[in-house]
């Protein structure tokens, strides 16, 4: 069920009217039995898996409250690897099977496993299995930290991990910031539905308006790289930098706004990320829950900053190619992980032996200097999502060979007309208007009722109703 479909607005309404209509203690029950028909509505079977995977959380978290010691310690790592283990037979087989096929052929011998698809025809990566994933892993992890009680209802617990709005492409929450929300009793609330419903419509309109009608320039000339020119991909891969942030921070949107109508608070995914003025605040801006998730659980673990700087540099280069692996089981992302990887490791060595330290941009600096700093990290974001967009490590190389070569550019063959794209343009002002100036902005009841329709029928007048599933549904 996508967010952009007639079938979520009908189920919204729903079950948001049902919700506060039904006494406040069977609301969970409701919350969990649309969540499992949101999920179902995909394909039923992966129920099956999801359901799985929170039986052995729930029990995990139970017995790690109640044991001591080295046990304690065990009963974590059997979740982690039971949770590991499934991301990695649905999402990663293939990738090591086919790595391991090549790695035999340059010796001469012959991998005998076959892909899994060949073994099981039907089987399809369930949707959003790295973020339900990760979130159940939290909730295990700050069960033995002892930041968080063990969930003894496991209605409570699935819903936990089963919470539609954010189900699917998160944000990618923590057992302290929800679990108890579950139980809490949230009157009808204005404020909520209004700031509810404003993301819901902004998310909408980044979605439909923006990211959809700039996907019909860059999914036409990464379709077909060999035949484009310079000037053709250069201006696909500036729309796609705004393309997959739309399309995400979107989704976010219209998470959040979705729990908040229903008094949920979930916590923020993006905060204007294009106008970070390092790689290092990019990412403090840029995918929140999943940046804080691997700062929290992977980075601190492994020592974070407080070693050696060569270990330092081991442990920010081993988030990111993670990063890049969760992304996705091809090369291409770990690629992407690695660059971001090398930025950063770059960033802290110049901060350390050159003059040029990233506390000379700060809030009060000069205007120019800041906005080249902007700039600067936009063009190395923007060249690294190459790496994320191409279909093959081969095609993001021959982009990158095209768009450097000063004698393939020319005028620009793009799949939309003069006047589509001064539209396109006006919209990606709007979007840094909206993003410098107005971010978080929630309007009051009387320009709520100008806004919000207008949104709304903008949406529909400029939307592109295509077939386009959020892009991070891949993940």
């Amino acid at each position: 069920m996508l967010f952009n479909s007639l079938h979520f607005l009908l189920f919204f309404i729903f079950v948001t009217t049902l919700y506060y209509t039904i006494p406040w203690k069977l609301r969970w029950v409701l919350l969990l039995a649309a969540s499992a028909y949101f999920y179902a509505s995909f394909i039923p079977v992966y129920l099956i898996i999801l359901g799985v995977v929170i039986v052995i959380d729930y029990f995990a978290g139970i017995w790690i409250e109640n044991s001591k010691g080295q046990k304690r310690l065990l009963l974590l790592i059997l979740s982690l690897v039971a949770n590991v283990g499934f991301l990695a037979f649905f999402k990663y087989f293939d990738f090591l099977n086919n790595n391991i096929t090549h790695a035999l052929q340059l010796i001469g011998q012959k991998n005998e496993i076959p892909p899994l698809r060949e073994m099981f025809p039907a089987l399809i990566l369930p949707i959003g299995l790295s973020f339900h994933t990760f979130q159940s892993m939290s909730y295990t992890i700050e069960v033995y930290r002892g930041n968080q009680k063990a969930e003894y209802n496991f209605g409570i617990y699935s819903l936990y991990v089963l919470f539609y709005p954010q189900l699917v492409a998160g944000p990618i929450e923590r057992p302290q910031n929800v679990l108890w929300q579950f139980r809490e009793k949230f009157d009808y609330d204005w404020e909520n539905i209004r700031t509810g419903l404003t993301l819901i419509a902004w998310g909408m309109f980044k979605k439909v308006v923006i990211a959809d009608r700039l996907a019909l320039v860059t999914d036409a000339a990464y379709s077909d790289v060999s035949h484009q020119s310079a000037s053709t991909l250069l201006i696909a891969t500036f729309f796609y930098c705004f393309q997959i942030y739309c399309d995400f921070s979107g989704y976010s949107d219209i998470a959040i706004g979705t729990a908040r109508v229903m008094g949920f608070k979930l916590m923020t995914n993006f905060n204007a990320p294009y106008f970070a003025e390092s790689i290092s605040e990019f990412w403090k801006r840029w995918h929140i829950s999943l940046s804080t998730w691997f700062r929290d659980y992977v980075y601190i673990p492994l020592g974070g900053n407080r070693r050696a700087k060569s270990r330092v540099y081991f442990n920010t280069m081993m988030v990111f190619l993670l990063s890049g692996l969760w992304h996705g089981a091809d090369w291409k992302y770990i690629i992407w992980g690695c660059i971001h990887g090398i930025y950063l490791i770059l960033a802290q060595i110049f901060n350390t032996h050159t003059i040029f330290r990233r506390e000379h941009v700060g809030k009060g600096g000069p205007v120019p200097v800041r906005l080249f700093h902007i700039v600067w990290t936009f063009l190395l974001v923007a060249f690294a999502w190459i790496f994320f967009r191409a279909n093959s490590v081969s095609e993001a190389f021959e982009i990158i060979r095209k768009i450097f070569d000063i004698s393939d550019y020319g005028i620009p063959v793009i799949d939309m007309n003069a006047g589509e794209f001064i539209f396109s343009l006006g919209l990606l002002l709007l979007l840094i208007v909206k993003d410098k100036y107005f971010s978080r902005y929630i309007p009051e009841t009387r320009l709520f009722w100008i806004l919000f329709p207008l949104i709304c029928f903008c949406c529909y007048l400029f939307g592109v109703f295509t077939s386009n599933q959020f892009i991070y549904f891949q993940f």
